[in-house]
């Protein structure tokens, strides 16, 4: 038993030792600081990050100005002719638009020939699109301002009506036309057809040759070209809205009235819908082959998702996989071309499906022949009016293979 004086001792000893303990504890965190703080300061100059090639930043730079490579082994950068392939926008200061030249003569055999089919003859559109040119005056020209777009008198807003810069017209034509065979008009053939719309618009004469030198000036005779504006909310940030309704948020109704619908002679008009979307993700196509559904959204879905397998001939994602079958060539050539994008091989799409072409032309010696001449020439007429565009980019051997596999029933 400790006395008591051992006792008055004991906690005098206990802050000294605790004291030393806390003091050595301190002396090794500021130890393994300082040695931290001189392993960073002697670090090689390479260990930071690298400033871009050619560039003359200091090492306070933004990151933003930087190159940090990526870990090995994953991607690389993108070659010269990789980027120059994406690299073809048309700016509306004409940056980016290739040398050429085209006459308005020379875009009248383009036209007929690749875009009359979905755009009408003379760009008065048909049952596809709505017409490209009309709706505008010389005056119009004059004033850069559309006036029937101020006075709502046009039933119609035609192309040339809305647009306001011609290399926004120029730009879309190569980019993306015609639809079945997009990129595939050559710059010379782009300013052409551009100015046989120019022409058919009565802004250029029908003697006019349309270039990269003379592009600019088509530019100061386009109708609205003044009737754009980026002085609104829309285009400045931060900036006030371009209406001042306020939302009164009271007595809303519990569900909106639907006040029109798509009449029931109509509903397949072009074929079943749910087949020709994606069918992955949440949106369906509505399943026009059969009565409109009743379900909940997500039992809508599933039952249209079903339906556009089966339509496709695709096995459910859930389903045992089973062995590919074999492909034939001339289905390749099909698929590789777009054609089953309007055609089914025994159901109706946009067109007929092959196995109704296979019925209709059986037995008939020329059938072959009139085919090809119907797929390259394009028309309308022979299963109803939606048009079929001019197939002229397909090689006529792949036209006559993928001919002779519909008129077997395409299989």
């Amino acid at each position: 038993m400790s006395t008591s004086i051992e006792r008055k001792l004991q906690p005098p000893v206990r802050r000294r030792m605790q004291s030393v303990v806390l003091a050595g504890l301190w002396a090794a965190a500021l130890t393994l600081a300082g040695l931290t703080v001189a392993a960073w300061c002697s670090a090689p100059a390479h260990a930071a990050p690298a400033i871009a090639s050619g560039s003359a930043k200091t090492a306070s730079s933004a990151p933003s100005q930087m190159t940090i490579k990526a870990p090995p082994g994953i991607g690389r950068d993108a070659t010269p002719a990789e980027l120059s392939a994406w690299d073809i926008d048309v700016r509306p200061d004409f940056k980016g638009l290739p040398k050429g030249q085209g006459s308005v003569a020379d875009g009248q055999k383009v036209y007929d020939a690749r875009c009359a089919s979905c755009h009408g003859t003379f760009g008065e559109s048909n049952e596809v699109f709505n017409p490209l040119v009309g709706g505008t005056t010389a005056d119009d020209i004059k004033t850069g301002h559309v006036a029937s777009l101020r006075a709502n008198n046009q039933p119609v807003r035609t192309t040339f009506m809305k647009v306001d810069t011609i290399s926004t017209i120029w730009d879309y034509i190569r980019r993306a036309m015609p639809w079945n065979a997009p990129r595939s008009l050559k710059p010379d053939e782009v300013y052409a057809v551009t100015a046989y719309l120019l022409n058919l618009a009565e802004i250029v004469p029908a003697d006019f040759v349309l270039s990269d030198k003379t592009i600019g000036d088509v530019q100061k005779l386009m109708p609205n070209r003044n009737g754009m504006t980026r002085a609104h909310g829309m285009w400045r940030v931060g900036d006030k809205p371009d209406t001042h309704n306020k939302a009164c948020m009271q007595d809303c109704p519990e569900a909106g009235i639907v006040t029109s619908a798509l009449p029931a002679y109509a509903r397949d008009a072009h074929g079943d819908l749910a087949a020709q979307n994606r069918i992955i993700g949440p949106v369906r196509g509505v399943d026009t082959k059969l009565p409109p559904l009743s379900g909940t959204a997500a039992q809508n879905a599933s039952v249209r998702k079903t339906a556009a397998l089966a339509t496709l001939g695709m096995a459910s994602p859930d389903a045992p996989a089973q062995p590919a079958a074999a492909t034939s060539s001339a289905a390749t050539l099909a698929d590789k071309n777009g054609c089953l994008a309007c055609h089914g091989v025994t159901d109706k799409k946009i067109g007929p499906a092959f196995s109704e072409v296979a019925t209709k032309y059986h037995g008939q010696s020329d059938a072959a022949e009139k085919l090809v001449a119907k797929i390259r020439a394009g028309g309308a007429g022979n299963w109803g009016s939606m048009p079929m565009p001019p197939q002229s980019q397909v090689a006529e051997t792949d036209v006559r293979t993928m001919v002779d596999w519909i008129l077997r029933g395409a299989h």
